[in-house]
């Protein structure tokens, strides 16, 4: 089901195109969360909110700049918002997503990478692009789900080399180390704890190789 429900939360792209999509979590119920995307005073919105059910709520036209990503940056750049779609998932960030939402992501996510002409390295999460700052949509979203359908990537471990240039070549921003391996482990070793280790090189090698393969990174 799809539904079109107006935020007055948007401006303009700012002469930028479709880049990124950017996944998040809500932490609200899907009344609270569709209340305060659609707020004025609020000063937030995304593209597109799916709740826990699977319906489908366009909240701002893809042609315009949405309010989602706030301060950050992605493979060198910042302005995150006028290069990319934000998708705000109804999830408190510690419980599963549901699967009704999953196959409706995973429609949406087909229809816009087709549209926009991107490929899986294109779909992040918003701690991805705001390292330390934000956390969606966090530890239980299935990332290599996705990549298994060609929606997003997941790495196989390559030869362990420099665990920050290797981010930095998949698109990580600048930041500390220790908030650099806490954003990559929450994407992709959301169980692992203590400082950097091997396995963390391997994966960040990984990465490396995707982006500049530009390979598809399915699991």
């Amino acid at each position: 089901m799809s539904l079109t429900h107006p935020s007055p939360n948007f401006g303009d792209r700012r002469g930028r195109r479709v880049e990124l999509i950017v996944l998040h979590y809500t932490v609200l119920d899907c009344a609270q969360s569709l209340e305060r995307l659609c707020d004025p005073a609020a000063e937030v919105s995304a593209h597109y909110l799916i709740d826990r059910d699977g319906a489908l709520l366009s909240l701002v036209d893809e042609g315009a700049r949405a309010w989602h990503a706030g301060a950050g940056e992605w493979g060198g750049a910042g302005d995150v918002n006028s290069r990319s779609i934000g998708i705000e998932l109804v999830n408190s960030g510690s419980e599963p997503f549901a699967e009704p939402q999953m196959r409706a992501l995973e429609r949406l996510l087909r229809d816009l990478m087709q549209r926009h002409g991107l490929g899986p390295c294109a779909v992040i999460g918003h701690s991805d692009m705001a390292p330390g700052r934000k956390s969606d949509p966090g530890p239980r979203f299935d990332w290599r789900r996705l990549a298994a359908e060609g929606l997003a990537v997941w790495p196989s471990p390559g030869e362990p080399g420099d665990f920050l240039a290797d981010l930095a070549s998949f698109g990580y921003p600048e930041a500390a180390p220790g908030t650099l391996l806490a954003a990559f482990r929450l994407r992709f070793r959301p169980w692992a704890c203590g400082p950097l280790d091997d396995s963390d090189r391997a994966l960040a090698a990984g990465l490396r190789r995707i982006a500049v393969d530009g390979g598809t990174g399915r699991a």
